[in-house]
């Protein structure tokens, strides 16, 4: 399989991040109301540890996607905008009684992505330390360091504070450039267009650690638990190159399956070489034995790229 290169070559990029939703959860009962809502295990979010997570419905269908860290006693939520008001909504349904605040956050605090060979030095001289390791999570007074992987971080600080005469040095990135980013890493953005199509497992969750086996109950614990533990998975999530325009939520097809769409576009953005860069959820024996297609069986040819981790596929 082909590998598409980052695009950057060496060096350091930002993309300020306000285009990004955020929701603040408060209160007594912040970790214990997620803890029953989301598919990881939020007990281990902590001030030095951040996660991936998402949200479900009852049959175990992924209604949204998170970053979710800590500050204090505070947990933040980054999602797509186009989901921030939705997903309030939804986890406002089920407070009750619980000592919990949902609030819209993004005003609050300044947010960037920063990319690169030598983001980690960057970081580190700009601002005295640096995460050492994935999801880990820096705290340097009112700024907060996230490192999502080897050459991502995610850099918080509050909105009233001046924008850092350090970033300004570093080549800008805008909001597609990092979509970009997290579909060549394999981490999905679930959006409106996708809302209720994949179990966490069909989106490779459980292999960027966004969903926890043994937690206890969530919403939809039930039905994602069974696919795990009787084997029923039949699809995976995938990279792939197209030299045409993709769209989330646009289907895949594939010969073998007779007329019937083999999975779905989750998200796809123009690659710098040219063409657009997808992820794409479809059928295991499809992707392994077929020529996949986006919009019809005469629509633009996909071609496999490799994902950052291993795709583990059920047993023959």
């Amino acid at each position: 399989m082909e590998h598409s290169g980052d695009g950057f070559g060496t060096g350091v990029a930002c993309a300020d991040l306000s285009m990004e939703g955020l929701i603040e959860v408060s209160g007594d009962d912040a970790v214990t109301f997620l803890q029953g809502q989301l598919t990881s295990d939020v007990r281990k979010v902590t001030p030095t540890a951040a996660q991936y997570s998402g949200l479900c419905t009852p049959k175990g269908r992924l209604l949204a996607s998170f970053l979710i860290w800590r500050r204090g006693d505070r947990l933040y939520l980054q999602l797509p905008d186009s989901q921030r008001e939705f997903v309030q909504k939804r986890l406002s349904m089920y407070v009750l009684r619980s000592k919990v605040r949902l609030t819209e956050a993004g005003g609050q605090w300044q947010r960037y992505g920063i990319v690169g060979p030598d983001a980690a030095a960057c970081i580190d001289q700009a601002l005295g330390g640096k995460p050492d390791a994935g999801m880990a999570v820096l705290q340097l007074g009112d700024v907060s360091v996230i490192r999502l992987d080897a050459q991502r971080f995610v850099v918080v600080l509050p909105a009233g504070a001046a924008r850092p005469a350090w970033l300004d040095g570093l080549s800008p990135l805008d909001a597609a450039q990092w979509r970009l980013l997290d579909i060549r890493a394999g981490v999905p953005r679930i959006l409106p267009e996708t809302r209720e199509e994949f179990v966490p497992q069909m989106a490779n969750f459980d292999l960027i650690q966004a969903v926890d086996f043994k937690k206890g109950c969530y919403t939809g614990q039930e039905i994602v638990a069974r696919m795990q533990y009787l084997g029923k998975l039949k699809r995976r999530m995938y990279l792939v190159h197209a030299a045409g325009e993709l769209s989330p939520g646009e289907p895949v097809f594939s010969p073998d399956m007779e007329g019937q769409a083999s999975g779905m576009v989750v998200d796809a953005q123009p690659a710098h070489a040219g063409g657009w860069d997808a992820l794409v959820v479809a059928q295991i024996s499809s992707v392994e034995n077929q020529p996949l297609f986006a919009g019809s069986l005469q629509g633009v040819a996909l071609t496999r790229r490799d994902l950052p981790y291993v795709l583990a596929l059920p047993d023959a």
